[in-house]
């Protein structure tokens, strides 16, 4: 694998026309793309042999209205490459208006979950992926929480939520209560 310093000068001579910027924090390099050239990088990152950043750890995004940025929503995609127990960190920027990427299924299944709560959470759409459904919130509900501009108290919608009773009690719940 190559070292540091030359993977950021190979990433960059590649994906010249959608490359943003690379960071470094803590010793891990952190790269900064345009969304739509996402897949490329990842792909190359996985199979190119002096990357091989072979196992998907983490998707997820982050909403910058407030704090600046190159786009309102960047998708962070945390890579290990597990024969030499290295990390990179790849962020994909997205605009407002069409908050979509392609989805990395095709390269891990692990993505596919994790896809799917970065729709529900944050509403950005993942094209190509197989069951783009949410899964943590009910499927009537319009609005993604975490975004920033969604209220801290919410907008009176989960009044409507249907309560899920236990059968089974813990020493915090009265057990008559589901008589």
């Amino acid at each position: 694998m190559l070292p540091k310093d030359q993977l950021a000068v190979v990433l960059k001579d590649k994906f010249q026309d959608s490359f943003i910027e690379i960071t470094e924090f803590h010793g891990m390099l952190t790269i900064h793309i345009r969304g739509e050239e996402v897949m490329s990088l990842l792909r190359t990152l996985k199979t190119d042999p002096r990357f091989a950043f072979n196992f998907l750890a983490n998707i997820t995004a982050v909403d910058h209205l407030e704090m600046g940025g190159h786009a309102r929503f960047s998708v962070v995609y945390h890579l290990l490459n597990q024969h030499e127990i290295r990390r990179i960190v790849v962020r994909a920027w997205v605009d407002e208006e069409n908050p979509r990427l392609p989805s990395a299924i095709p390269l891990w299944k692990t993505a596919d979950w994790q896809e799917r709560e970065v729709f529900d959470l944050f509403g950005i759409e993942f094209e190509g992926h197989p069951n783009l459904t949410r899964i943590m919130n009910p499927d009537y509900f319009q609005y993604h929480p975490l975004r920033k501009d969604y209220p801290l108290q919410g907008r009176g919608e989960r009044d409507n939520f249907k309560v899920v009773k236990r059968s089974i009690g813990s020493k915090w719940q009265d057990r008559r209560s589901f008589e």
